[in-house]
């Protein structure tokens, strides 16, 4: 038996995708119309419309391919676009009457009966469940839009303008002489960190501050620890004297620092015991202090007399941040290399240090490896420079770019982590 081939159900799931941010953008075009009174312009679709839109292009278009027949297609085109004038008819004749997701329910439900016949009761089963979701939710779908504003709508079509317009087209592969810059890379951190401010305020409008925060950071931190530092404390300047707000995140940011600890032992147990046991004692008292500090500031915020959820933010994504950290990210690596080929004899512990500025997973990488040319306990040394450079980097992006109240939180708990760390690396190396 040959293993399952999931293209086709990657290929509807982007079809309902592109139905719902079309959707989205119209139902909110909609409700503004409302608002100010302009009932004549008010549409004959919403989001759970334009899904169902997409869902029976898709489907008629895969019956089409499958059959060899384009008629399917053409006939279903045909049909939409019926219904479509029809509604539009009804509408300008009764003004805000009128939705089409009965409709075209109908057609994709058609459809789908086909589908079966035809012998793929998979797929047809598959979109039949995503169909009656998107029937059955309706309220909570027309509540996720409704607070959604435009500023979030704009923010999100750029952050898709990013991945899948700018990002296709930049060369994978190193563009200067130090091969240390590669475009496709940096970008992408762009998208992480600007992603992960996003995902970090959806987290927050969803969930509360007091819970979507610590789960962003907790999340976050297992891609990259810096670029959550950078996406919470930007939301920091929008806190103003909310205490409640900044124990939050500082909470969610320690979360991911936490979580550097965490990710650095599990490369080291997959690669290289003995280097993990001479690390262990720090990873775990590192990962501890953070830990607990994190759980001390979400106690914090939970005793506060204002809740973190009653603090009004706006949506933090700025692009622009995030390239300019991802240049900085780019300098960094030009001094590492600079540094390796013009002055070989600074040593492991300066690259150390200038790697770890970024990221701690190349040094880890590269130090966990058995044909690695130095000894086990210049590799705990060097990647433990690393960890500590990458934790002093996040606490100066909270320093320079933080609200006051987080910044006292989190110069105090990296004391604490650097602290602790310093002592037991002196005990155990």
């Amino acid at each position: 038996m040959g293993s399952a081939d999931f293209t086709p159900f990657f290929d509807f799931a982007i079809a309902l995708f592109i139905g719902a941010l079309v959707g989205i953008e119209r139902e909110k075009r909609q409700k503004e119309d409302l608002a100010r009174g302009d009932i004549l312009q008010r549409g004959t679709g919403g989001l759970r419309t334009f899904i169902l839109f997409a869902e029976a292009g898709a489907l008629a278009a895969w019956l089409a391919v499958k059959l060899s027949a384009p008629v399917i297609f053409v006939g279903a085109g045909v049909l939409v676009t019926a219904v479509v004038v029809a509604g539009y008819v009804a509408a300008s004749r009764q003004p805000g009457q009128l939705g089409l997701t009965t409709e075209v329910a109908a057609i994709v439900t058609y459809l789908l009966g086909g589908t079966v016949i035809f012998g793929h009761a998979e797929i047809a089963v598959a979109l039949a469940i995503a169909t009656s979701a998107a029937l059955a939710f309706r309220r909570p779908l027309h509540h996720a839009v409704k607070k959604l504003d435009r500023d979030d709508l704009f923010a999100g079509l750029k952050l898709l303008i990013a991945t899948f317009i700018v990002l296709p087209v930049l060369p994978d592969r190193t563009v200067d002489p130090w091969q240390a810059l590669n475009p496709w890379r940096m970008w992408w951190l762009v998208i992480l960190i600007s992603g992960l401010s996003l995902v970090g305020y959806a987290a927050t409008r969803a969930l509360g501050a007091r819970r979507g925060i610590p789960l962003t950071g907790l999340f976050g931190g297992i891609v990259s620890s810096t670029a959550v530092t950078l996406a919470l404390t930007r939301q920091s300047r929008e806190a103003g004297g909310h205490a409640s707000l900044h124990h939050a995140l500082a909470t969610g940011i320690l979360l991911a620092w936490a979580t550097m600890f965490a990710r650095i032992g599990v490369v080291l147990a997959a690669l290289d015991l003995p280097l993990l046991r001479r690390l262990g004692p720090l990873l775990v008292v590192g990962l501890g202090v953070a830990a607990a500090a994190a759980a001390w500031h979400h106690h914090r915020g939970r005793a506060g007399k204002q809740r973190a959820e009653d603090v009004p933010l706006r949506n933090p994504f700025r692009l622009a941040a995030a390239i300019r950290f991802a240049l900085l990210f780019a300098f960094v690596l030009l001094m590492m290399r600079g540094v390796e080929r013009y002055l070989p004899s600074a040593g492991l512990y300066v690259v150390a240090a200038l790697a770890g500025a970024t990221d701690v997973d190349p040094i880890t990488l590269s130090l966990a490896s058995p044909a690695r040319e130095a000894t086990a306990t210049t590799a705990a040394i060097a990647i433990a420079i690393a960890a500590a450079s990458n934790t002093i980097v996040k606490c100066a992006l909270v320093a320079v770019l933080g609200a006051p109240p987080l910044r006292r939180h989190l110069l105090v708990a990296t004391a604490a982590v650097l602290g602790s760390g310093a002592l037991i690396l002196l005990a155990t190396l």
